[in-house]
């Protein structure tokens, strides 16, 4: 006589965790790898992303060195690197010299990142879907007071 052991379905919440970097970590990485199957549709990179969304919000030109000051700080990269994202952009025409150490964006980075944010904003509103607005105001004041902490440690002070 076999028995059988019914099937149940997973909890529709996850057991509460303590927040950690790895528990952080898999969220960013795992929500990061949705985006980025998105971006290498079009043949963007993360980091190009970054980039687009940095010169978009600040107006659509900026100085160049701030990019990369930007990238270097956002991205936790080395400054070789983000260079090389600003080049890359330039090179598909997605940014362009605006004169005096300033890049803007063209029409086709501007079209880009506007399907990019569309893109991000779809895939933002099914992964936080039925998480309560209390919860995600919560979520939000602890990873922005954790980030401060890790940048005033990478800071030295």
């Amino acid at each position: 006589m076999s028995t059988s052991v019914p099937s149940t379905p997973p909890p529709s919440t996850p057991p509460a965790l303590p927040v950690n970097g790895q528990v952080i970590g898999l969220a960013h990485y795992a929500s990061r790898a949705v985006l980025e199957r998105v971006l290498a549709r079009g043949g963007t990179t993360f980091h190009q992303s970054v980039a687009l969304r940095a010169v978009s919000d600040n107006g659509g030109t900026v100085e160049r060195a701030w990019l990369v000051d930007r990238l270097t700080g956002a991205l936790k990269v080395e400054e070789p690197v983000a260079r090389a994202t600003v080049e890359e952009l330039t090179a598909r025409e997605l940014l362009e010299a605006a004169g005096a150490g300033r890049i803007s964006l063209t029409g086709a980075g501007r079209d880009l990142f506007e399907s990019v944010r569309t893109a991000g904003n779809a895939i933002a509103a099914r992964l936080y879907a039925g998480i309560p607005a209390e919860d995600l105001a919560a979520a939000g004041r602890v990873l922005t007071l954790v980030t401060e902490r890790a940048e005033a440690e990478l800071a030295g002070t």
